[in-house]
């Protein structure tokens, strides 16, 4: 049985919850299961609520509640909002269904190997290395990032094919340092692929870690860019100290700025990178970008409503929030739209031209009977654009499938379960 009609919650019923963290968060507590990474917020009275429950009847709990409150809370409709977020674990001896505990990569790696990360030692450490390296280029500025060092073959195929390589092994490097970040706080975690906008990335779950204090939290979030941070000043030092040079220096200093790459890339907070968690963090929001697309949304419709000046105007979801949070997101609103819309007219006037241009000559190049360099050169540009194209493709439709279906099936039913010419 699931969801909170499975079983009847009324006055006498007593109630059994799974095993649940929680920790204060400013005015409100936040409450979850690490197993699965679904996390709340309650106020005071929810949080004291809960605590009760595990004591007595749901009629118990209300009559405690008044006598502390002074206020009569609907104690059976919370119990039932808690079924609805899988926290409820039986009614009355009835066990309740919930999604099961999220699975986690690498499950034999436990807190107490890794615990060591979360020590402040090694953020200092890594910030030592990143700045003699900072300095060594500083001092050598040959040392420095140059887009000349993505060209370390005269083969354009083994560049595309090898940077292709190790952009990819870095990306796992990075998501990488979140899970074992996130799994030192004793949080699970599984990367995957996703969509942001145009762009395949990879990602990694580590929602268990809302349970975490704030500083093993923020230093989840910031693993990833201070793990790219230290490839780079290692790539400065092997090439500056250790006098690497020739092809050995050339992949070296490519795999350094590949690696410093994929770090700004972690500013664009409009598509939830990690800087976009660190703010949600330090911002006390819950749900910054949900919130801040409640918000955009209630703008379009109430512009509409006034150009229209039809209907009832619309009601903003913002006012629910507490005022410091209201603030946070309206301004991550205002970046929300401003980012997606720069980062779509880049995808269309300059990405997807440029993309056509490169694939067209590389199919031309392919067919066109040039030497053997030359076309396996463009089969190597064409099969990593395919492979681009198939894996996006996989990942947007794994996230965006069930709706793409359900609107589908909404139309079919408006046309009377057929289509129409």
């Amino acid at each position: 049985m699931s969801g909170a009609g499975a079983a009847a919650v009324d006055g006498s019923s007593v109630v059994r919850l799974h095993p649940l963290h929680v920790r204060a968060d400013g005015d409100s507590w936040v409450v979850g299961r690490v197993d699965t990474g679904d996390f709340i917020a309650v106020p005071p009275v929810g949080h004291r609520a809960i605590t009760l429950l595990s004591r007595g009847t749901v009629d118990d709990v209300r009559a405690r509640l008044r006598d502390e409150t002074g206020g009569d809370v609907d104690v059976a409709a919370f119990v039932s909002a808690l079924v609805d977020v899988g926290f409820v674990a039986e009614i009355d001896g009835h066990r309740l269904e919930s999604a099961p505990p999220a699975a986690s990569m690498f499950p034999w790696l436990r807190p107490h190997h890794l615990r060591w990360l979360l020590h402040p030692a090694v953020a200092v450490a890594a910030g030592a290395v990143v700045g003699v390296a900072v300095v060594a280029a500083l001092r050598d500025p040959t040392l420095a990032p140059r887009h000349r060092d993505l060209l370390w073959s005269g083969s354009g195929g083994a560049v595309v094919l090898g940077n292709l390589a190790l952009v990819w092994a870095l990306i796992l490097l990075h998501e990488l340092a979140h899970l074992l970040a996130a799994r030192a706080a004793g949080a699970p975690g599984r990367m995957s692929l996703g969509t942001r906008l145009q762009f395949l990335v990879a990602q990694t779950d580590v929602s268990g870690v809302w349970a975490a204090p704030r500083r093993a939290r923020l230093t989840v979030y910031l693993a990833g860019i201070a793990t790219n941070l230290v490839v780079w000043a290692v790539a400065v030092l092997v090439r500056g100290v250790g006098g690497v040079d020739g092809r050995a220096g050339a992949v070296v200093a490519a795999v350094g700025l590949l690696s410093l790459t994929l770090v700004p890339v972690q500013f664009l907070v409009f598509m939830r990178t990690d800087v976009y968690f660190v703010i949600q963090d330090l911002a006390g929001c819950a749900n910054l970008y949900a919130d801040g697309s409640a918000y955009a949304r209630h703008l379009g419709a109430r512009l509409r409503h006034r150009l229209l000046r039809r209907g009832v105007p619309p009601g903003d979801p913002s006012r629910r929030l507490g005022a410091r949070e209201r603030a946070a997101v309206r301004a991550y609103t205002v970046v929300l739209l401003a980012g997606t819309a720069a980062c779509l007219a880049v995808a269309a006037l300059v990405t997807l031209p440029v993309s056509v241009a490169v694939l067209t000559a590389a199919l031309h190049g392919a067919v066109g009977g040039g030497s053997t360099r030359e076309v396996l050169d463009a089969g190597a540009v064409l099969g990593a654009g395919a492979l681009f194209t198939v894996l996006w493709t996989r990942a947007w439709w794994r996230r965006h499938g069930s709706r793409v279906r359900q609107a589908i099936s909404r139309t079919r039913h408006r046309l009377g379960g057929r289509w129409t010419a």
